[in-house]
């Protein structure tokens, strides 16, 4: 115990002077946040005269928040720009790594990989979770080619204060900068206004090293979302909080001068669970079988089958399919991670393949969950406000599927996107250039 905690100092204190050194590359900025450079070279002289795309994800925020609890600065910025008034579409699974992915990818959990929070992967002999660094920081469990990766690709410079996936080195390339994210700290006050501080500081760097594409992550309304409900007066507040950090961001942005598009979004909403929770063993067998959550991975053909027939007229509160029987508008019906076979709530209920193990004390559902299908369940419905110059005024769009906002964010910074399940002429007319090509 003691050779692995002398590990992991010294691993901390190379990390650190790694950092460091990594900042002293760019003296002209003093960050707030402990940030990694990636010397990727100063941005190409296209990229120089590129607008400015700064994207806001507000975790949790539910489509209709901003209107039941009067979220001033969000509503403003709708009304300056565009904004959808019935929620946009999250990806399935409803989760927060899965559509953070799926936005700065264009395509759906099953192309991306990351087909939950936390998954098995039979290929790797692995399990893949977000409070695992070492698989969080890992390439190779991504696929796509994230926002920032194209960017950097293409000559442009790009900055992630916190998102998921932004800590790993995808398609050959990670941020110019970065932030490393900790749960612990990361939704103090202290933190929460140094992203503003620093995407500051980021756009007064020098034309050559500026980034053009900044990504910002809050936690909040989630966290309370999850511990009182949706409709708490924790979450309320919660909502309120994040709407302030907005006002003061979109302020200190005006200040720079600069020609910025600032995109808000959200990953999913949030609904109130019902009932107990539901343990898959007691409908079924699950002997010979991974599990990772509600996630089921058999190890041959005939335990797939036999659990399938087990659970799929077990109970009204879900239903059941082999995973590639799963229905096409979900997208979930063709990469392994996802497990076989694939159960699927019908409801706001909370199942597991187990309870805890003996010994260990086992916990009602929390309040507050997600996850669901957004097609039957607008809880689930994410957010979407922006404005800008690259932006019309004044204009209202219909629920869309968050897989159209990557080649529309491209789009904007002038990027050449690889194909991707997402589509321009979805938000096309959303853009002062009417979706002319670049």
């Amino acid at each position: 115990m003691q050779i692995r905690s002398t590990a992991r100092l010294l691993l901390s204190f190379f990390a650190l002077a790694i950092c460091g050194a990594a900042l002293a590359q760019q003296p002209d900025l003093n960050p707030a946040l402990p940030l990694t450079h990636t010397d990727n070279g100063p941005n190409s002289p296209a990229a120089q005269k590129a607008h400015y795309l700064v994207l806001v994800s507000l975790d949790g925020f539910r489509w209709d928040y901003a209107e039941r609890d009067s979220a001033a600065n969000l509503l403003a910025l709708g009304k300056q720009g565009v904004w959808a008034p019935q929620g946009m579409l999250p990806s399935f699974p409803s989760l927060t790594f899965p559509n953070h992915y799926t936005i700065v990818t264009g395509l759906y959990p099953e192309h991306h990989g990351l087909v939950a929070n936390s998954f098995y992967d039979e290929q790797k002999q692995a399990r893949y979770a977000i409070n695992n660094i070492p698989a969080v920081t890992d390439g190779s469990w991504y696929s796509g080619v994230p926002l920032w990766s194209l960017a950097e690709s293409q000559g442009m410079r790009t900055a992630c204060l916190f998102w998921p996936g932004s800590e790993a080195k995808i398609a050959g390339y990670r941020p110019t900068w970065y932030a490393t994210f900790d749960g612990k700290t990361e939704a103090t006050d202290t933190v929460e206004n140094a992203r503003i501080d620093d995407a500051v500081a980021l756009l007064k760097l020098p034309v050559a090293d500026r980034p053009h594409f900044l990504t910002i992550y809050y936690s909040e309304p989630d966290h309370e979302g999850h511990m009182y409900g949706p409709d708490a007066s924790e979450t309320r507040a919660a909502v309120h909080k994040v709407d302030g950090l907005i006002g003061k961001l979109k302020a200190a942005l005006d200040s720079t001068g600069l020609p910025i598009d600032l995109v808000i979004i959200s990953d999913h909403g949030m609904v109130k669970i019902e009932g107990p929770w539901i343990t898959l063993d007691k409908f079924a067998d699950l002997t010979n079988f991974e599990a990772v959550g509600s996630l089921l991975y058999g190890k041959t053909e005939e335990d797939r089958a036999r659990v399938y027939n087990q659970l799929k007229h077990a109970s009204s509160s879900f239903v059941v399919y082999r995973q590639k029987d799963v229905p096409a508008g979900l997208h979930y019906n063709q990469n392994p991670r996802e497990g076989d076979p694939v159960v699927i709530a019908t409801g706001p209920y909370s199942i597991r393949a187990h309870e805890p193990p003996a010994g260990r004390p086992d916990t009602p559902p929390i309040p507050g969950a997600h996850g669901f299908d957004p097609h039957v369940m607008p809880e689930m419905k994410a957010s979407f406000y922006a404005a800008g110059p690259d932006i019309v005024r004044g204009k209202t769009v219909v629920p869309f599927e968050n897989v159209n906002l990557y080649p529309w964010m491209a789009h904007i910074l002038g990027l050449n996107p690889p194909p991707t399940d997402g589509n321009l002429n979805i938000l096309s007319k959303t853009l002062r250039d009417q979706g002319r090509d670049k």
